[in-house]
């Protein structure tokens, strides 16, 4: 039985164009276009998938909706005597209705259900004027790129320039801060100097007081004995006189 034809719509329909120099990544895209009702899974194959990178290489597309496919071909050293061999296929098949594993559907699916379609690859390398185009244009680009650069590198000096005055301007607060806070402290250690001061004035203040009320009670004692004494010895003479008067 032979096999359904394609219902996605390719662009390009039979050849994948890869234009060179291949001495980095050349990429060619490939859109896939679903015009039906249907949702559509898709998968893309190639004879030689170590020399290419395509993303997305399998998935889903909605009804009416599209999708670009992106083949990277890896770089290689080009022989322009050297015709390429290498195709591409694009296998195709209405998704069902109740879907979930998209794997399991390509395992189950019938070979009638299946569509494909096939391209060629072609290798072009660019002709002198072109080369000549693009490098002109490259210098156009580096050009361009450079005065951006140049803008981008005057924005920063003006930028931490900015940035400078802002942290001097922090820094300055914040030696007023600290200017204040010593102030503060230096007051503050005054006033504890001023009231240790006081307190010692009056401690000695007390104390001698106290040392003169010792003296002056010392002395009054002092002064009662040297009465009591000379009482005593006036009596002692008093009785001597009487004795020798009696006698």
């Amino acid at each position: 039985m032979a096999r359904p034809e394609q219902v996605l719509v390719l662009e390009p329909q039979h050849e994948l164009k890869f234009r060179g120099p291949f001495t980095d990544v050349v990429t060619a895209t490939l859109k896939l276009t679903n015009p039906t009702d249907r949702n559509v899974c898709f998968k893309v194959k190639t004879t030689a998938p170590r020399r290419y990178c395509v993303r997305p290489n399998s998935g889903i597309i909605d009804a009416g909706a599209s999708i670009n496919v992106s083949v990277m071909l890896q770089p290689f050293d080009y022989d322009p005597n050297e015709k390429s061999k290498h195709k591409f296929m694009v296998q195709s098949m209405l998704a069902p209705y109740d879907m979930t594993d998209m794997e399991g559907v390509w395992k189950e699916a019938k070979p009638e259900e299946l569509m494909d379609s096939k391209l060629r690859c072609a290798f072009e390398m660019p002709l002198e004027n072109d080369k000549t185009h693009e490098s002109e244009n490259n210098k156009t680009v580096s050009s361009s790129a450079s005065s951006v650069k140049t803008e981008h590198s005057t924005l920063p000096k003006s930028a931490s320039a900015s940035l400078d005055d802002g942290e001097v301007k922090k820094i300055m607060e914040e030696c007023k801060r600290l200017q204040m806070e010593v102030q503060r402290l230096r007051e503050e250690n005054k006033q504890i100097r001023e009231d240790d001061g006081l307190r010692k004035r009056k401690v000695t203040s007390v104390a001698a007081s106290h040392s003169s009320s010792m003296s002056t009670s010392a002395m009054r004692d002092e002064g009662l004995s040297t009465r009591v004494l000379a009482f005593c010895v006036l009596l002692f003479v008093i009785g001597v006189i009487i004795g020798k008067l009696v006698l």
